[in-house]
């Protein structure tokens, strides 16, 4: 805990008016900008932890200095979220970088959606397109389609990224026709309920190796 503590203080200390914590952490702020690296590549500024896909920017109110950081560091020292002028709860400070968050997975489903429309320009994958701009989420037949041809075409995405669409009985009933093979395929975007239900309908889990 002493060498975590000791790089958090390095990083932020030289940066901040405040000679100690947590006084530091009172100068500092969500900048609200983030950035999707795409791949866990990155490091947080502050207490250097590593293999972070997204860069949550803070901010020093006196000496204007930036670091980029994980989300959790935010929450984590009670560092200012802002929303409308407002400086917010940490509940809802909480709830505001996970929408962030969410956001950012939703734009990097479209990036993978939008590469494969251009690789391969067919009506059914430019419906599911058109269907997920407008949704935020695939029904199952569209799901398998859209991974199986993600997988052809080699396009970076994460699976656990999208969202799949169950409610409408026509939807769990094309679930629960699809083949257990096409199920396993979309199993990852399913919700731990949804996941249940596909069992109920007559699928299993996919072995784990």
């Amino acid at each position: 805990m002493g060498t975590y503590t000791q790089r958090v203080r390095e990083n932020i200390l030289p940066l901040s008016v405040a000679g100690k914590l947590p006084e530091a952490f009172e100068e500092w702020s969500f900048a609200d900008e983030v950035v999707d690296h795409e791949e866990p590549t990155e490091s947080c500024e502050l207490c250097e932890q590593q293999e972070l896909r997204y860069h949550f920017k803070i901010q020093n109110a006196i000496t204007h200095h930036t670091l980029w950081v994980g989300s959790h560091c935010i929450l984590k020292f009670g560092l200012s979220v802002f929303e409308s002028g407002n400086r917010l709860s940490p509940s809802a400070a909480k709830k505001k970088l996970e929408r962030l968050t969410q956001k950012m997975r939703l734009d990097s489903c479209l990036r993978a959606l939008r590469k494969l429309v251009q690789a391969e320009p067919t009506d059914i994958l430019a419906h599911a397109l058109e269907y997920y701009e407008k949704n935020k989420v695939l029904t199952p037949k569209f799901a398998f389609v859209v991974f199986w041809r993600l997988q052809r075409h080699r396009i970076d995405y994460s699976p656990t990224f999208f969202k799949i669409e169950l409610r409408r009985a026509r939807h769990r009933e094309d679930l629960r026709q699809m083949p257990t093979d096409r199920v396993h395929l979309i199993w990852p975007a399913l919700s731990s309920s949804q996941k249940k239900n596909a069992v109920t309908l007559g699928h299993f889990p996919p072995r784990t190796t």
